[in-house]
C-alpha cells in the first residue's frame, strides 16, 4: 500500500530537505558501508532523496541505482547530481540477485508495520550472496504522522534485529544515536549493518 500523503510531503519539501541535509553524504555510516561492498559493485539507494549519497557512491567507483517514490526528489536528484535516478516505491523492488549493496537510509521507516517484513524479504532477494544491506530507522513504538504529514513506523533494536533475521539477513553491527530531521524534532535512531550470507 502506497502512502501518497508521505510522498506528497516530500514533493513539497524536496528543496528544503536537500538544504537541510546538504553535505551529509560523506557521513561515517556511508563510508563504512561502501568499505564493505565489493569494489565497483552495484548499489541500490532506496529512497535516494536529493541523491547526495548516491553521487558519493558513484564517485567512489560504484554503479548506483538511485530510486525514490517522490517525483520531485527524483527531479532534484537528476538536476543536481546527473545520477539517472528513477521514481519507484518499495513495492517496485522486484529484482533478484541484482545488487552488491543496498543503502536504505531512513527510508523504510515510512513503510507500514504490516508491509515492512515483505519489503525486507524483497530486498534480501534483490541482494547478491555476500551483499551488504544498510538500514537506518527511528527507534520507538507504534506508528504516527509527523506535523509535516509523513507516516512513520517505529521499532526497538530487538524487533528490528528479529525482523532482519527472519528475512535472512545476518546482522553485523548496530549503532544508535539521536538527531534532528526535517520536522525539527530530536529523535533516537539506529543503524544496522547487515549482509546476505554468501553461497
Amino acid at each position: 500500500m502506497i502512502d501518497y500523503e508521505t510522498i506528497a510531503t516530500y514533493d513539497r519539501q524536496a528543496e528544503a530537505y536537500a538544504e537541510r541535509f546538504r553535505g551529509a553524504a560523506s557521513e561515517p555510516a556511508l563510508v563504512a558501508f561502501i568499505a564493505q561492498v565489493k569494489p565497483g559493485g552495484r548499489i541500490l539507494d532506496l529512497g535516494c532523496g536529493p541523491a547526495e549519497a548516491a553521487a558519493f557512491m558513484r564517485d567512489s567507483g560504484f554503479e548506483t541505482d538511485a530510486v525514490d517514490a517522490s517525483a520531485e526528489m527524483v527531479r532534484l536528484a537528476n538536476e543536481t547530481q546527473n545520477i539517472g535516478a528513477r521514481q519507484a516505491t518499495f513495492d517496485d523492488i522486484r529484482a533478484v540477485n541484482a545488487y552488491d549493496g543496498i543503502w536504505a537510509n531512513f527510508s523504510l521507516l515510512h513503510a507500514s508495520a504490516e508491509n515492512f517484513p515483505r519489503h525486507l524479504v524483497a530486498l534480501y532477494e534483490a541482494l547478491r550472496p555476500g551483499g551488504c544491506f544498510h538500514i537506518a530507522m527511528k527507534l520507538g513504538t507504534g506508528s504516527k504522522r509527523d506535523h509535516l504529514g509523513r507516516y512513520y513506523s517505529f521499532y526497538s533494536k530487538t524487533e528490528l534485529t528479529k525482523l532482519l533475521s527472519a528475512a535472512g539477513f545476518i546482522v553485523d553491527d548496530t549503532i544508535t544515536g539521536e538527531g534532528a530531521g526535517l520536522a525539527g524534532s530530536v529523535d533516537p535512531w539506529i543503524v544496522l549493518r547487515t549482509h546476505k550470507p554468501p553461497v
